[in-house]
């Protein structure tokens, strides 16, 4: 597969900050790339680097195999998407759309073609002839991002296109999106603070975290075999249940650090004696009886019922958060007992952070 993007070894400094510390990243042609993190991790300083927008202070920055480290924005041939939709208001549908290929000296002819090809694919032929103030969120960020199609560059950057649009709309787009860059066949890399659209929508995640990568690989590589605990508890929603414990004799059997002492098996061999942290994903935990067999015995303390799932937090320290599907069948007071097949308890390092086990 043709390498559109490559990175090495990218460093970039803001005077004594570090932002981005030892960046390898291969991003093949086609591929749609989702960076998240936390706000301050480096993810948009990363895309902007790519951009040009921000130059980097050492590494290797290639695109379709040219050398761009020292090349302006204007000539890497890269389109960018903002939050902000960044459009002219003055301007029309068509002519936001066509802008620019009009800098480039494109004929008119040949630019209404464009326009016309381009307004179909995002959804808009009927509104060539509007202003964005005519225009919902949704209509005008794919305005934003027929802008972008329009050009035909080598690569679509997004950052954090969707922030602006409510929730219902935010859904819908994201199926757009992704939408429309598979018609394209587009190389896509996509900023974003929200890990269900990183889930969601990329085909490869890179997880950021104070300038570093922390892991990359397909969404539920990352979901089912988390480097360590940062990207065990930001990846999946809600985030994971985290609880101290100690290995037992046999290797296999994890005393957790809660009333009662409760035991969870785990699925891979660990040295006996050890510390751990374990770590507990909402949806995995099976709501049963108190006195069921290899349970945790404890009680609810909080129900939050939000249709289709209902969330309980348990009483006491450590609180753990259990989703259970459906309306709420429990109540604040009840006692349960929770239990956790032994391939889903994942174990961390409590120094380091590093997984143990799957």
């Amino acid at each position: 597969m043709t390498k559109q993007i490559e990175l090495k070894g990218i460093q970039k400094h803001y005077g004594g900050f570090h932002a981005l510390k030892d960046i390898d990243l291969t991003i093949p042609q086609g591929q749609f790339v989702a960076l998240v993190g936390p706000s301050g991790c480096g993810k948009s300083t990363l895309l902007r680097s790519i951009a040009g927008l921000e130059r980097i202070t050492s590494g290797e920055m290639r695109i379709a195999g040219a050398d761009v480290r020292d090349l302006p924005p204007r000539k890497r041939d890269l389109a960018m998407v903002f939050q902000s939709y960044a459009l002219y208001p003055h301007m029309s549908v068509r002519d936001n759309l066509t802008y620019a290929l009009r800098l480039k000296g494109v004929s008119k002819a040949e630019r209404a073609k464009a326009a016309d090809e381009v307004a179909g694919i995002i959804g808009l032929e009927n509104l060539l002839d509007r202003k964005p103030r005519e225009l919902s969120g949704g209509q005008r960020q794919r305005v934003a991002m027929g802008r972008a199609i329009i050009r035909e560059p080598k690569a679509f950057l997004f950052d954090e296109p969707l922030s602006n649009l409510d929730a219902a709309l935010r859904v819908r787009m994201r199926k757009e999106v992704r939408g429309l860059h598979d018609r394209i066949g587009a190389t896509s890399v996509y900023v974003t603070h929200d890990q269900i659209e990183a889930m969601t929508m990329a085909d490869h995640v890179v997880v950021l975290q104070a300038g570093r990568i922390e892991q990359q690989g397909p969404p539920m590589e990352l979901y089912d075999r988390p480097a360590n605990r940062f990207v065990a508890g930001f990846i999946g929603s809600p985030a994971m249940n985290f609880v101290d414990g100690v290995v037992g004799e046999d290797g296999r059997a994890v005393t957790l650090s809660m009333p009662g002492s409760p035991v969870v098996r785990v699925a891979t061999q660990v040295v006996p004696g050890r510390a751990v942290t374990v770590g507990l994903r909402p949806e995995h935990l099976v709501v049963g009886p108190p006195d069921a067999d290899g349970a945790i015995r404890t009680r609810i303390g909080a129900v939050e019922p939000t249709g289709s799932t209902t969330y309980l937090f348990t009483d006491g320290a450590p609180e753990l958060l259990v989703t259970t599907e459906g309306t709420a069948r429990h109540r604040s007071g009840d006692a349960i007992g929770l239990t956790i097949a032994p391939q889903r308890v994942h174990l961390f390092d409590p120094q380091s952070g590093s997984a143990l086990a799957p």
